[in-house]
């Protein structure tokens, strides 16, 4: 071997052995660990602030922005949920593209220099359509969801190997150098395994071991779950956490869901949530030791497509976040946590070092004081729900308002107070900028016979024909009325009625609307009873049934049924009542327009629309089409529905999501006080109004010219007076 040859093997091992030491000192620099005080990054506790933004729920054009304003506002923390029925819409097919692009997601996060949550579940709640779950999963032979049971456990597992298996390939989890610094399997488990007890227990423990099993590298936790198994942090969920305390003493202080308000449903009054609530509940939950905070939401969102859960979860997902469905500042909130959390940043030391030394100021007012080394933060607490007051602490005196707690990043100047809030409230600002040139296309009742439809014995679950490809199924028959029946001549017609799992139903007699029923978040069962008019002779009975979301919450909600199931029947007869659950049905899945793809340019370009003075108006199962052009800016677009009633809405073929501002808000929307526990009933706001009138409109879907917008209308309304709005907040 010549000298060369035996310098250059020099070289190389001298150069693997520097790529080895750099591997090693770049793997031991970046970990994740945790103790009873914090999480730790790389060896450092951190008192962690963290809002969930979920990347489905808005567009990936917004998200560079919404982490850019995430981080702006003082956030370390992206968390979001993983949706499983979005990923995997049939067994074995996954899809991570456009709104669904999880890597993409994370890696902007990354980019911004955040961290990320990552909550797989899969099983994910959220107000979601099935809780997250795909509805094939419903139909794997033996399944029973979330329990010991071996066809869930292995379609879960499955899921949640890909999801790590993704993140590990494109390096994401901290150990590798990525942004994710923790995970989370199931859910809000508690209350379910409390309920189905011993299998339950060893269900919630296959989950953990199954996730901790698979090496990420970084802690795992299970939320709301107070019995969780060991080998996970359980943490908290709600408006209030500050009396928590994690099921092992060393184990760190975590919320992971504190709620800026509450969803909307259809039908509903507006739930919010004064800022100097939340600001008031996250210095609680810290100075009583907690160290890691998550806002849901940060941005809420919306509910595009088929997505919303409940059922009557409504299109908007707003949830009074910091950033509103639209990604605009929300003020005050915004700006009143990010100086929140700059008072909590500066206090971070002596909080992350020191366990609070508690003091009483008075009878509702006490201090909580982490003294470190030559360190010290304080914060002082008024409980008081009417009076403000002015304490005494150290060599000083302080003035607390009520309801509120000031921090002393130096145990001396109090540089926030909860109460105090130093920006005006930004009110939402719809300015409308066009109407539309409107054809139509009527959806007759008719179109329940012909291709596709098939013939049974009694009444068929809904679901279970559809698997919830769309929102719509007909079910109809035949009613033979002999010419002898006293009803023809004596004018008393008979009453039908007919029961229904959920959620709404039209019911046509012989082609013409006899009338509508429709039932809540509360109870969907509905059932509709009312003369009918019928004649000699067959009649024909034709009942749309209508799904608004499947559930996302509950025992064993797979068991769960949506559609007509009856009884029905006819009462009022020379024979009395006739019950026709058990009669032959015929059964179309969808809408003719659905069938014909109406909501494309392809598919509605060889229909014949009405237009001009044969538009048709205020009459129910109308398809509407406009094209418009895109307006000049960048500012949100959202439109108008003021005016028409129920049914869904689609630009250039993507689906906006369900309308329903003919369900208007109920409840009581009086004044609201900041001060004394909050829930989602105490501020409210639209009783009257439609629960939901404006339906965002993506500004990347739109095209420069030639946009077209389709919407089904089930009730009838008029599209004259829908109009394309800018939205802004003043």
């Amino acid at each position: 071997m010549g000298l060369k040859t035996q310098t250059w093997n020099m070289m190389g091992a001298k150069l693997m052995l520097a790529l080895i030491l750099l591997s090693w000192a770049s793997s031991v620099s970046c970990f994740v660990s945790y103790d009873r005080k914090a999480i730790l990054i790389n060896g450092k506790r951190r008192i962690l602030i963290s809002g969930s933004i979920h990347y489905p729920r808005s567009t990936p054009e917004m998200w560079p922005d919404l982490i850019w304003k995430a981080k702006q506002g003082g956030l370390d923390v992206i968390q979001t949920y993983v949706f499983w029925n979005g990923h995997e819409p049939s067994p074995g097919k996954y899809y991570f593209e456009d709104r669904y692009d999880l890597v993409r997601f994370v890696k902007l996060v990354q980019q911004a220099g955040l961290y990320v949550h990552l909550r797989i579940g899969p099983y994910i709640c959220a107000e979601w359509n099935f809780g997250g779950f795909p509805v094939w999963l419903k139909y794997v032979p033996g399944i029973s969801f979330r329990t010991d049971n071996k066809p869930f456990e292995d379609a879960m597992q499955r899921f949640t190997y890909k999801i790590v298996n993704l993140m590990k390939a494109e390096r994401l989890f901290q150990t590798q150098g990525g942004p994710i610094i923790l995970s989370q399997i199931e859910n809000e488990y508690g209350p379910i395994e409390w309920e189905i007890g011993a299998p339950g227990k060893a269900y919630s423990q296959w989950a953990a071991n199954m996730a901790v099993g698979l090496g990420t590298g970084v802690p795992w936790v299970m939320c709301k779950h107070e019995d969780a198994p060991d080998s996970v942090i359980d943490t908290c969920n709600g408006y209030y956490c500050e009396n928590f305390k994690p099921k092992s003493i060393y184990k760190p202080k975590m919320w992971t869901e504190n709620w800026t308000g509450w969803y909307i449903e259809f039908g509903g009054a507006v739930p919010y949530r004064p800022a100097e609530d939340v600001a008031f509940s996250v210095a609680r939950f810290i100075q009583n030791g907690g160290s890691f905070i998550n806002y849901y939401m940060y941005h809420g969102g919306t509910n595009f497509g088929r997505t919303a859960g409940g059922p009557f979860i409504a299109t908007s997902y707003d949830f009074d976040a910091p950033l509103d469905e639209f990604g605009l500042l929300r003020e005050p909130k915004w700006s009143h946590l990010r100086d929140l959390h700059k008072a909590i940043k500066q206090s971070e030391w002596a909080l992350v070092s020191a366990d609070p030394q508690v003091q009483w100021l008075g009878s509702n007012q006490e201090a909580h004081v982490f003294k470190a080394g030559s360190g010290c933060a304080a914060f002082l607490a008024n409980y008081d729900t009417k009076y403000s007051v002015r304490v005494k602490f150290r060599n000083g005196q302080y003035d607390l308002p009520a309801w509120s707690i000031s921090i002393l990043p130096d145990c001396k100047t109090a540089v926030y107070n909860t109460a105090r809030v130093g920006v005006p409230i930004s009110q939402i600002k719809m300015v409308p900028i066009g109407g539309f040139s409107w054809q139509s296309y009527i959806e007759e009742p008719v179109s329940a016979f012909g291709d596709g439809t098939f013939t049974k014995d009694g009444l068929l679950e809904q679901i279970s024909l559809t698997w919830d490809t769309t929102d719509y199924l007909w079910y109809t028959t035949d009613i033979t009325i002999s010419p002898n029946e006293a009803f023809l001549w004596s004018g008393q017609y008979p009453v039908l009625t007919i029961m229904s799992a959920g959620h709404a139903m039209h019911v046509f007699v012989n082609g013409e609307l006899a009338g509508s029923a429709y039932g809540s978040l509360k109870d969907p069962r509905i059932t509709y009873s009312e003369k009918v008019k019928l004649r000699a002779g067959i009649n024909k009975l034709s009942i749309l049934s209508v799904a608004v979301g499947l559930p996302n919450v509950g025992l064993h909600f797979e068991t769960w049924n949506t559609g007509v199931l009856g009884p029905v029947t006819l009462k009022g007869l020379n024979s009395r009542t006739w019950d026709m659950s058990k009669w032959k049905w015929s059964y179309k899945v969808g809408l003719k327009g659905e069938a014909l793809n109406l909501h494309t340019q392809s598919g509605s370009s060889p229909v014949e629309w009405l237009e001009g003075s044969k538009l048709v108006q205020r009459q129910p199962l109308t398809w509407y089409k406009a094209t418009f052009d895109a307006p000049p800016g960048h500012a949100p677009l959202a439109l108008d529905m003021n005016s028409v009633g129920k049914g869904q809405i689609w630009i250039n073929g993507r689906s906006i999501g369900r309308h329903w501002p003919a369900y208007t808000a109920r409840g009581n929307c009086g004044t609201c006080s900041y001060a004394g526990t909050f829930n989602e009933y105490k501020c409210r706001k639209n009783c009257g109004q439609p629960s939901q009138r404006w339906y965002h409109l993506p500004r990347s879907w739109l095209k420069p010219t030639g946009n077209q917008l389709v919407i089904f209308e089930e009730w009838g309304g008029n599209p004259n007076q829908i109009f394309l709005v800018r939205v802004s907040r003043t």
